[in-house]
């Protein structure tokens, strides 16, 4: 484990979160997912109880951003796709209030400046000291392996001082796989490792590959997947174990 001290984060402030659509369905869907899914938590106690707090998981399925905030006892955000809050008609305004819900704040992801317009999305919610749920990998697992992680994690937990929550899923690809909606019963996993910390120079790029690099090795030894060394999207766009899938991340 590294310990450190970080650079000051961003003292941007994002506009008041609205907890009542989270808590409402929280309240709600909690012990009915317990009693159908019985979640295997380990690890909790990790989890620090306030202040800004990155969470960084594998992901295996939509249904990890479900799962993994249902067991964390704070409200946890998760940076999402803008075309997610976009959509017309009624099934776009019913998938915008859903992932309003789910704690999701819209952004931009499609590279370049834009990327680095949710970097700063990023910073903003965790210099207000929420919790920030993150996939290193920027995409689901195509075939369930852990893959190479984007460096943005690095910047994010370098630049705002935040401990990164290493977090493994499991069963959630097999509950839930890509393409489904309706769900399978069974049991799904979740352990959650003890808090990474870093500090150093954010515009260092070896610096932040070795950082993420760090990161990924700790969630894979978490989860107990095979490593592979290339981007999931790359993986997907070369067609290596995908049939169709479609990117809803």
């Amino acid at each position: 484990m590294v310990y450190i001290r970080t650079k000051g984060a961003s003292q941007a402030k994002l506009a008041p979160m609205n907890n009542l659509p989270y808590g409402t369905l929280r309240a709600f869907l909690t012990p009915f997912l317990m009693l159908l899914f019985r979640p295997k938590v380990k690890g909790l106690r990790n989890v620090p109880a306030s202040g800004p707090l990155i969470l960084a998981s594998n992901h295996l399925s939509f249904s990890d951003s479900i799962f993994m905030p249902l067991v964390v006892p704070r409200k946890v955000t998760f940076l999402a796709k803008s075309e997610y809050f976009t959509s017309p008609g009624p099934k776009g305004l019913l998938k915008k209030l859903t992932f309003i819900a789910l704690g999701q704040v819209p952004v931009d992801r499609s590279g370049g400046r834009r990327s680095e317009a949710a970097l700063i999305t990023g910073l903003e919610v965790l210099a207000g000291g929420n919790s920030l749920g993150i996939y290193p990998e920027g995409t689901r697992s195509p075939d369930g392996r852990l893959y190479k992680g984007r460096t943005g994690i690095a910047r994010l937990a370098i630049e705002s001082g935040a401990p990164v929550i290493p977090i493994a899923m499991f069963n959630t690809d097999k509950i839930q796989p890509t393409g489904t909606v309706i769900p399978k019963i069974m049991r799904v996993g979740i352990t959650f490792g003890e808090p990474m910390y870093f500090e150093g120079d954010s515009t260092d790029l070896l610096y932040l590959r070795e950082v993420t690099d760090q990161i990924m090795k700790r969630i894979q030894q978490l989860s107990g997947q095979e490593y592979v060394d290339t981007y999931a999207v790359k993986a997907k766009k070369s067609g290596i174990n995908v049939e169709n899938s479609e990117e809803n991340d």
